[in-house]
């Protein structure tokens, strides 16, 4: 097959072919963080009430902060493609096959009533997972009488900015609404 033997429409569905595994690709890995954040929580509570150091909490906070952050940047591309299809790419093949559109699916399943209670429900969750969980174990850390020096005080501080960060971060790339 030569170059001129490629049409306009081959390309954009090559691209929709090629965005959809990228897309598929994205929500998988972002789905598993979820568990692995769980995973990694569990240990680090479990191992700091077996040893009764409450310091151990102080891994909370950057491991949430960097699985968080990870699973937001995924997210949003994920995002990010949906809204390519549907702005671009779709219209774009939909003019060129004369056709009213293309990838209905790409917007008929936004368009439930349900839609908004779902995103309200998903924020909650990221914020449970990513900042609630690690900022109630600096609060028992904090709790624990015996912060371990100014050193590991300052430390839980800076993490807890990082946590308030973080969770900025996920309430404003909340799109109840998209």
């Amino acid at each position: 097959m030569t170059g001129s033997d490629v049409t306009l429409g081959q390309l954009l569905l090559a691209e929709y072919a090629t965005l959809k595994d990228e897309q598929k690709s994205r929500i998988g890995f972002r789905d598993n963080l979820l568990y692995v954040t769980l995973t990694v929580v569990a240990a680090v509570i479990a191992a700091a009430a077996q040893a009764g150091q409450p310091v151990m909490l102080l891994a909370l906070p950057p491991v949430c902060v960097v699985l968080g952050w990870t699973y937001l940047i995924n997210d949003e591309k994920i995002s990010a493609i949906g809204a390519y299809v549907r702005g671009e790419l779709g219209p774009r093949l939909a003019q060129l096959a004369q056709i009213e559109g293309a990838f209905g699916w790409e917007s008929a399943h936004r368009s439930d009533a349900r839609r908004g209670s779902r995103k309200a429900v998903q924020l909650a969750v990221d914020l449970l997972a990513f900042c609630v969980v690690p900022l109630a174990g600096l609060v028992v850390y904090w709790g624990g009488g015996d912060t371990g020096g100014p050193g590991l005080l300052v430390l839980s501080v800076v993490e807890a900015l990082g946590v308030a960060g973080l969770a900025a971060q996920v309430v404003g790339y909340a799109r109840p609404h998209m």
